[in-house]
């Protein structure tokens, strides 16, 4: 005589499996920032985390990179994988941010602003 069924073992697996995510599987996502002739390369190699899994958000002059898990597209709930929160300096063309997933890395391309090279300013007598 089963006191628990196999249907209710299998539901409760999603719950489990993100309960231990949360409590402690959670690992940080190796994380390189490159300086490029044309501007920034920050690159994140998190293994087994999918493009859908990546959210990349600039708010003013914080970028955040996070990936979150959910057992299904719909849940309701989700677990953070990693987050990291980038300070951007002055001198970045922040409008011309994009990011690519290839292979298991994602990398987020920060260009330089174009007349970002330092220069005298004239100074005008009244």
């Amino acid at each position: 005589m089963d006191l628990i069924s196999k249907d209710f073992i299998r539901s409760l697996m999603p719950h489990l499996d993100l309960m231990n995510t949360i409590g402690g599987g959670v690992a940080q996502a190796a994380m390189r920032i490159d300086k490029r002739e044309k501007g920034v390369l920050v690159r994140i190699a998190a293994p087994s985390v999918t493009s859908e899994k990546f959210h990349v958000v600039l708010n003013e002059n914080l970028l955040t990179v996070y990936a979150e898990f959910r057992h299904t597209p719909t849940d309701e709930l989700a677990a953070p994988l990693f987050s990291r929160v980038l300070q951007l300096p002055a001198g970045l063309d922040l409008t011309r941010i994009d990011a690519v997933f290839e292979g298991q890395e994602l990398q987020v391309r920060i260009p330089y602003q174009a007349n970002a090279e330092p220069r005298e300013i004239t100074i005008k007598q009244r």
